[in-house]
């Protein structure tokens, strides 16, 4: 089958869920979330069989259907990372569905009247949109075309963000990041101008022979400062990484759950296509955009984690933790190294650490999500006493908390050890440096949540809490994960490879 198919697939999955849900009178939408798991898990099978320009024909009996022939192959390629990111972004649409299903009785609460879920049928048929958004942006081949995936999936975000209406917090992360993603895009927009009026092109493919003539790198640089900016905004890095805490705390959980993952791996993958071209060995712009990389590293990577020290509400302390993470990933990106039959070079290893920070963090939003149903808050003294109200879920919550730690034996620790290995490779002494006054504080911050789960007396009235089963298969299959990763990273590299 044809690459290109599986983003027409996932835009017809999504246009489906709407009119499926347009002209039902069920009172519960939570079919409709059905029907968009069982969709996208079809769409993770088919993903494996799709073709790229690579492989000649489809079809060779029928004579070879060459890429030339479509229209927008110019715009578009297939190779092992794009198939990698659409296995992400849907493998993480599928999770932020099921989250959703047990978190429709909040959604309920703010949308329509008490008890009726007459107002939640397109919350499932969104993310599957921002998911088509974000396949796309994988396999984009032209900063037009990047842009414009990249505004369906920050367009799909503004209204999951403000989905709860009746919720002043949502309306309010929903003007936040409204205003400040509408500031991106004008940052976007101009640096791409700037690229195409000193290079001529905007096909990432032809840049490197493009900026080899370049009489003057400065307005170049100016370019691609603008488009770092832009970026910094859909990653969560420095300077534009404001809106994070506020619209992470307003916005419906599966939406935060969202933004913090899938949200920042699309904005990675499309800053790696980026900065691919620039990074090669003798453009002459390398030595600068690797400089600005580790500038905003270490910036991110101290904001993130000193600001995340004093936080007593758990989605805010998580949305600084992505900003730290962030900071991590940039620091690899920084560190730049190609990748090699024998070298896990900063490509690979962004998306490693991507993977693992997608199963610790969704595992720990459908905890939080419990939490938010089930006590009606979401400050980390909501968790206290955890350990005797539900002592299972406080052992993987335990677990995954470790994880994003770095504690050894777990998932997140191989991610962060292949980020300090290429640093170190790269003698980049200072972001090494901050990298484990980070590492440290994380360590904190992370086990405040567990001394109030384990040390910390439940409330009188707590009660104990009873999982649906989608949470607790959910959970239990994300923290086994993140378990086995820790010891045998091989599933991941093998999807890498």
């Amino acid at each position: 089958m044809p690459a290109y198919y599986l983003e027409a697939l996932t835009v017809t999955l999504g246009l489906i869920l709407l009119m499926a849900e347009a002209f039902s009178s069920k009172t519960s939408k939570a079919w409709v979330g059905g029907i968009a798991a069982a969709g996208l898990t079809g769409l993770i099978v088919v993903t494996f069989f799709a073709q790229g320009p690579e492989s000649g024909c489809w079809d060779c009996a029928e004579g070879p259907p060459a890429w030339t022939t479509w229209p927008l192959w110019n715009f578009y390629h297939f190779d092992g990372l794009a198939r990698f990111y659409k296995l992400f972004a849907l493998f993480t649409t599928l999770l932020v569905v099921l989250l959703s299903i047990d978190f429709r009785s909040v959604l309920a609460k703010f949308t329509e009247e008490p008890g009726s879920e007459a107002g939640t049928g397109e919350f499932y048929a969104l993310p599957v949109f921002a998911c088509a958004g974000m396949m796309w942006m994988a396999s984009a081949k032209d900063l037009a075309g990047a842009f414009v995936a990249l505004e369906l999936v920050t367009i799909s975000f503004y209204i999951l963000v403000a989905f709860m209406r009746r919720n002043v917090g949502s309306l309010e992360a929903g003007v936040k990041y409204l205003i400040l993603g509408a500031l991106s895009t004008g940052f976007l927009v101009y640096g791409i101008a700037w690229i195409y009026g000193t290079t001529g092109t905007m096909n990432l493919s032809d840049l490197p022979s493009k900026i080899q003539h370049l009489q003057s790198p400065i307005p170049l640089l100016f370019g691609i400062a603008l488009v770092m900016v832009a970026m910094s905004f859909k990653v969560g890095a420095v300077p534009m990484q404001v809106w994070i805490p506020d619209v992470y705390q307003g916005a419906p959980t599966p939406t935060t759950a969202f933004l913090s993952v899938g949200s920042k791996a699309a904005g990675f993958i499309l800053l790696i296509r980026f900065l691919t071209t620039f990074l090669a060995e003798g453009s002459p712009v390398r030595t600068q955009v690797l400089g600005l990389l580790l500038i905003l590293a270490c910036a991110t990577l101290l904001f993130g984690n000193l600001a995340a020290i004093p936080q007593t509400n758990f989605k805010r302390l998580l949305a600084y933790s992505s900003i730290a993470h962030a900071g991590f990933l940039l620091l690899a990106l920084a560190a730049w190294a190609p990748d090699t039959a024998n070298l896990l070079g900063s490509t690979k290893a962004v998306s490693f650490y991507l993977a693992t920070y997608l199963l610790m963090t969704l595992g720990t939003f459908f905890v939080l999500a419990q939490i938010r149903i089930q006590s009606d808050g979401e400050r980390i003294e909501d968790f206290n006493g955890l350990g005797k109200r539900n002592p299972l879920l406080a052992i993987a919550l335990t677990i995954l908390l470790a994880a994003l730690a770095g504690v050894p034996l777990t998932a997140g620790f191989l991610g962060k050890f292949f980020v300090f290995s290429l640093a170190v490779k790269a003698q980049l002494w200072w972001g090494v440096g901050l990298g484990f006054i980070a590492a440290a504080a994380g360590f904190y911050y992370y086990f405040k949540t567990i001394r109030a789960m384990w040390w910390q007396a439940a409330a009188s009235d707590a009660k104990p809490l009873v999982l649906p089963p989608i949470t607790r298969y959910a959970v239990a299959i994300l923290t086994v994960a993140v378990l086995v990763i820790g010891v045998w990273p091989n599933p991941i590299l093998w999807l890498l490879g």
